[in-house]
C-alpha cells in the first residue's frame, strides 16, 4: 500500500501497537512491584479480611500474563467485580474499580476529564496564538531592539516554572489588583463566559511556558525559510514584504510547530497536573495526585493509561497534519 492512504494505515497501525504495549509496561511497572501488593494497593488500615478481598480481585495467585489477560478483557469487552455485597458489571473500557469508592475508575475519569482537557486545549489556543506569533515577529524584526526584547522574555519564559508562573498571576490578580476573582470551574453549557474567564488565569500560566518554546521554534524556521531561494524571488518580483511573511514564509516554516505541539502535549499534562493542584481544579491532574497519596492503584493506573493515550494520539494526528503540510513526509 503507497501514497497517503498507506501512510494513514501505516500511522494506524503504528498507534495500536504504541497503545498495546503502553497498557503492558503500566500494568507490569504498578502490578508487578515487589512486596505484598494486596496491602500497598488496600492501605495500611485494612484488615486481614479487606487485604484477601483485594487479593482476590487482583487475582494475586494468578500469573502475571494471566492477570494482565483479565485486564486486556475488561478494556474491551468489560468485566464483572464483586463490591463485597453485589456483583456490579464494568461496561467496556473498564479500567477497573477505585478501591477507596468501590466506582468505576472509568466513570471517574469521565467527571474529571472535561476539566482537563479545557485547561490543556485552551492553553494550547493560547500558547500557539503568542508562540508563533511572537516568533513570526521576531524573526520579521530580526537584528532590532524589539527581536532582542521578544528573545529575553522568550528565554524568560522557558526559564520560568509553571507553578512560580501560576503563583504570581495568583498574588498579583487576585490579590493585589482584585481584577478576578479566585478561579472556580464552571461547567462550559452552563455558563460559556464564566468557563472562559473562571480558566483565563489557568490558560495563562500554562501557556507562556509553552509559548516561549514555540516562539523560539518559529523564529528560527521562518529566518530559515527566508533564506530560501524561492523567497528571494518572490521579493525580486516585488511581491510584498507582508505577503511573503505570511502567505509563503510562514506555511513553510509551519511543519515544525506541528511537531513540536505533539511532542510539547506531553509536557502541557505534565503541567496541567500542577495546574490544576495550585488553582484547585477538579480534573484528571489533581485526581491523580489524590490517587497517589491514598495509593489507589486502579485509580493511578487508569489515570496513567488515559494520560498516555492522548499522548500517543496526539503524536499520530501530527503526523498525519506534518504529512498534509509536508508530502516529502509520505515519501519516506
Amino acid at each position: 500500500m503507497t501514497g497517503f492512504g498507506g501512510f494513514l494505515a501505516r500511522r494506524a497501525i503504528g498507534t495500536l501497537l504504541t497503545l498495546f504495549a503502553l497498557s503492558v509496561i503500566v500494568y507490569v511497572v504498578f502490578y508487578a512491584t515487589p512486596g505484598d501488593v494486596a496491602q500497598i494497593t488496600c492501605g495500611p488500615r485494612c484488615s486481614p479480611a479487606q487485604v484477601h478481598q483485594v487479593a482476590a480481585q487482583l487475582r494475586l495467585d494468578d500469573p502475571l500474563y494471566v492477570r494482565y489477560g483479565h485486564f486486556l478483557q475488561g478494556l474491551l469487552a468489560g468485566q464483572d467485580y464483586s463490591t463485597g455485597t453485589s456483583v456490579e458489571h464494568c461496561p467496556a473500557p473498564c479500567l477497573g474499580l477505585s478501591y477507596q469508592s468501590d466506582q468505576q475508575v472509568t466513570r471517574l475519569i469521565l467527571a474529571k476529564l472535561p476539566v482537563s482537557l479545557s485547561l490543556v486545549f485552551g492553553a494550547m489556543v493560547l500558547w500557539l496564538v503568542l508562540g508563533v506569533g511572537t516568533g513570526v515577529l521576531s524573526a520579521w524584526r530580526r537584528g532590532r531592539l524589539s527581536e532582542r526584547v521578544l528573545t529575553a522574555l522568550t528565554l524568560a519564559g522557558t526559564a520560568t516554572p509553571v507553578f512560580v508562573i501560576g503563583l504570581i498571576l495568583l498574588i498579583v490578580v487576585c490579590g493585589e489588583l482584585r481584577l478576578l476573582p479566585f478561579p472556580q470551574y464552571v461547567n462550559l453549557t452552563d455558563d460559556p463566559e464564566q468557563w472562559a474567564w473562571n480558566l483565563l488565569l489557568p490558560w495563562v500560566s500554562l501557556a507562556l511556558i509553552e509559548a516561549a518554546a514555540f516562539a523560539r521554534l518559529t523564529r528560527s524556521s521562518m529566518l530559515e525559510t527566508l533564506a530560501e531561494d524561492h523567497i528571494r524571488t518572490f521579493r525580486a518580483y516585488g511581491v510584498g514584504e507582508r505577503s511573503v511573511i505570511g502567505r509563503h514564509a510562514l506555511r513553510g516554516a509551519f511543519a515544525p510547530v506541528i511537531a513540536l505541539n505533539a511532542n510539547n502535549f506531553g509536557s502541557a499534562v505534565g503541567g496541567a497536573v500542577l495546574t490544576e493542584t495550585l488553582f484547585g481544579l477538579p480534573g484528571v491532574g489533581q485526581e491523580l495526585v489524590h490517587a497517589v497519596n491514598v495509593v489507589d492503584l486502579p485509580v493511578v493506573v487508569g489515570m496513567v493509561l488515559v494520560i498516555g493515550f492522548f499522548v500517543v494520539l496526539a503524536n499520530a494526528v501530527a503526523d498525519v497534519l506534518y504529512a498534509v503540510a509536508d508530502r516529502r513526509v509520505v515519501l519516506s
